[in-house]
């Protein structure tokens, strides 16, 4: 993908914050909002946030403009710093700006939702893949088109794609490249709710305001379980002990949801 004018100087992504949700946006629209080392560099810094910001409970990922999500790696930058003599890229971020990128932020706590709009391809698709929710438009595109341009799914494609899917249906995406729509996509377990473009923020804001509403340590002490614990036997994930869990225990919260239940009146949430 090319630079537009000004696109040198310009930040990649906008971080918004409000009332307990927190807004990131993928600000490339004139490449699709391709990401640049840059992005990766800035996205960081939001990540980082996010997770030190106890007022955050939820987090939207999206891309600007009504074309794209993201359709990934820029591409022409890569040639370039192939060109420089810039080692090959292969699985994972380890010793590239941005690391750890969300597709390595296992211990991200927060529950992080993708909205989708047109193109989500390659590392789009991957990031994606690495939300914890998804709500995408009718228009949606996801793929993984690695194999077609001499590349691997790096950023976790070829291994969520292959936890989330069936094998067969994974592979034949993987070994392919090949475009699914958004309705398949739900058919499929792979998104959450397909929606028309014009009710896309409706429905967002509809899933961040029951995050919001949920217990903020409760919401961070089952997703921690959840992730730690898939590929655990039952036995053990039931043995496991859960850094959130142990605190959502012995919090305020654990003794306010119930006390709010007996007195009929809506909790108040200290996150303490």
């Amino acid at each position: 993908m090319t630079a537009g004018a000004g696109d040198a100087d310009r930040p990649r992504v906008r971080y918004e914050k409000k009332d307990g949700v927190a807004r990131v946006t993928l600000d490339r629209p004139e490449v699709l909002n391709a990401m640049d080392l840059r992005t990766h560099e800035e996205l960081a810094a939001v990540w980082d946030d996010v997770e030190a910001d106890d007022e955050v409970r939820a987090v939207v990922l999206t891309g600007a403009g009504d074309r794209a999500f993201s359709v990934g790696q820029d591409l022409r930058e890569r040639a370039r710093l192939t060109a420089a003599g810039t080692a090959p890229t292969t699985f994972g971020s380890r010793g590239l700006p941005g690391w750890p990128r969300l597709t390595e932020r296992f211990s991200l706590s927060k529950p992080v939702l993708a909205r989708v709009r047109g193109y989500a391809l390659g590392g789009g698709f991957e990031l994606v893949l690495a939300c914890d929710l998804v709500v995408a438009a009718t228009d949606a595109v996801f793929a993984l088109p690695e194999a077609r341009l001499g590349l691997v799914p790096g950023a976790g494609g070829a291994f969520r794609l292959a936890r989330q899917l069936p094998l067969k249906t994974a592979m034949g995406h993987l070994l392919t490249g090949r475009r699914m729509d958004a309705a398949t996509a739900l058919r499929l377990g792979l998104v959450n709710e397909v929606v028309e473009p014009g009710e896309l923020d409706e429905r967002v804001t509809a899933w961040t305001d029951d995050l919001v509403r949920s217990a903020p340590l409760s919401v961070r002490a089952i997703k921690e379980s959840v992730m730690r614990s898939l590929d655990r036997p039952l036995e053990e994930a039931f043995a496991t002990r859960y850094a959130w869990e142990e605190r959502r225990m012995h919090s305020a919260d654990a003794q306010e949801g119930p006390r709010a239940f007996a007195e009929g009146r809506d909790p108040v949430w200290s996150g303490q």
